[in-house]
């Protein structure tokens, strides 16, 4: 009997073999569903999560032979850090891997939903296409635009350096002030409100913690072009899911496209399912072959590492059991 291991949905078969050897693996068939995480970490000593399910305090209380936890993804703001570390619980994630093909994606939303493509396509497809129209479903050009990047990260930067093969004007919002992008990519750092005022396409690349909550609402819409598009492709709850909804329907912002949302997944009731000026995608960020098989390989690499009482390759609490 290896290491009993719970894995909340189907991974690729390479990461799966790594753990075969040491593991006694439990694996939750159905992508598709959330995970019984409570009852299935119960005699686990690792979880390699594929999702965003809470594990929270109690249920590392619950799971008391738990070692690791490990995240396929960057972010791990579902997991209670804190708690984990004062349990002697490692845990692990994988950065780095993700941040180009998110960086391809967010150029693809902004080209989409600047361009009208999915609209487009949905004109053609429904038949409704019946001649050329030059005056119909005129966009907005995205070269020579003003891109404002809020978080300029590993995948911040990788969106400013395509933006510049767009001839973009990027400004940003971060933290901290990133000389050395300035440097590379002619970037301009900017207060946030300085940041809303002047783009025509706002990128959200910050992380979600207790001050980017909501971060976006109300008055920072208020303070929008009027012909500006929001692009999210970080957490949805940066983002005031109201105040973002009555921005689109008032036309306070030109249109959205959104990969992520909160709640996640939307109601089939809310009204985002039904704007026309608003691209809608089910968190395809990282979704690509090579990519989620790269990040489920170091989730892999982290939960063994964990199993054995290793610093983990790629920790984000730098090994607790030391």
């Amino acid at each position: 009997m290896g290491n009993p291991v719970f894995i909340s949905r189907p991974i690729p078969e390479k990461a799966l073999s790594l753990l075969r050897s040491e593991c006694d693996i439990d694996m939750w068939p159905d992508a598709g569903t959330p995970p019984p995480l409570r009852d299935r970490a119960v005699e686990a000593e690792g979880i390699l999560t594929y999702g965003h399910e809470p594990i929270d305090d109690d249920l590392m209380k619950h799971a008391k032979t738990l070692k690791v936890v490990s995240v396929i993804g960057v972010g791990y703001d579902h997991v209670d850090v804190k708690a984990a570390t004062r349990r002697g619980i490692a845990v692990g994630h994988t950065p780095g891997t993700l941040d180009d093909t998110v960086a391809d994606f967010t150029m693809g939303l902004i080209i989409a939903v600047a361009r009208n493509v999915v609209a487009g396509d949905a004109f053609v497809r429904t038949g409704m296409w019946k001649s050329f129209n030059p005056n119909f479903m005129w966009g907005s050009d995205v070269d020579h635009a003003t891109l404002g990047i809020l978080g300029m990260g590993n995948i911040g930067s990788a969106i400013a350096r395509r933006a510049r093969a767009f001839d973009m004007r990027i400004i940003y919002h971060n933290r901290t002030r990133r000389p050395e992008y300035e440097r590379l990519f002619g970037a301009v750092y900017a207060p946030l409100p300085s940041l809303l005022a002047e783009s025509d396409f706002i990128v959200i690349q910050a992380p979600l913690t207790d001050e980017t909550h909501h971060l976006i609402g109300e008055d920072e819409f208020s303070l929008m072009k009027k012909s500006a598009f929001l692009i999210n492709t970080a957490r949805g709850p940066i983002v005031d899911s109201q105040a973002l909804r009555r921005a689109l329907q008032d036309g306070a912002i030109a249109g959205a496209a959104l990969d992520v949302y909160d709640p996640e997944p939307p109601s089939q009731d809310d009204p985002l399912l039904e704007m026309k000026n608003v691209v809608l995608c089910p968190h395809l960020g990282s979704a690509t072959i090579q990519t989620r098989t790269k990040m489920a390989v170091m989730a892999a690499e982290n939960l063994l590492a964990g199993l054995r009482n290793q610093p983990l390759p790629y920790g984000v609490n730098c090994n607790p059991n030391a």
